[in-house]
């Protein structure tokens, strides 16, 4: 039984992860962000793949984030060729292309530290087009802050490791939550 828990825990803090950040045309975010929910979060969680979150960017109305988690670089090939080769991105991609400028700006990412992956087993996902109580239904309240640190090839663990011992500790002082910290795959 703790097999078959830690399993499923390994594939909700997703140990492989990709940030991706998409340059829409002029006022198509939402049009986008209605097509996701609609059609993409199901058929790409139904190949093994996690969604683990969708973002506004708040200074830049033609971006979009979203973030995606995989057990491991087999499971995001197998999944990415599921979805990709399927019948709900077939039968979407040209209205979901439609509304892009640039898709390719994507991180590939892995924990930075033992621990440091997101844990979304107690989260759920509110429906689409529903405003929910957050702290009601698990979900997450606020405001997300994503920060993308570029750094010399080599220095990823001398930077984690200051990060966990002296970053994590004041954001704690300060009544802020550490969600997840990355480094590149």
């Amino acid at each position: 039984m703790d097999l078959a828990r830690n399993e499923i825990s390994a594939r909700l803090a997703s140990p492989i992860v990709e940030l991706r950040q998409y340059t829409l045309k002029p006022g198509r975010r939402e049009t986008l962000i209605d097509l996701f929910d609609r059609e993409f979060i199901e058929s790409q969680e139904a190949t093994g793949m996690t969604i683990i979150g969708q973002f506004r960017d708040l200074d830049r109305p033609d971006i979009f984030v979203w973030m995606r988690g995989f057990e491991d670089m087999t499971a995001r090939k197998e999944a990415l060729s599921a979805f990709y080769g399927g019948p709900v991105w077939a039968e979407h991609r040209d209205a979901a292309n439609a509304t892009m400028i640039d898709s390719d700006d994507v991180l590939l990412l892995k924990p930075a530290w033992p621990g440091a992956g997101f844990d979304v087993q107690r989260l759920r996902r509110p429906a689409p087009g529903k405003v929910e109580n957050q702290s009601e239904n698990n979900c997450l309240p606020g405001i997300i802050e994503i920060q993308i640190h570029h750094l010399r090839r080599g220095a990823e663990a001398g930077f984690a490791n200051r990060f966990e011992t002296e970053a994590v500790p004041l954001l704690a002082e300060n009544g802020m939550r550490l969600l997840g910290a990355f480094i590149s795959e």
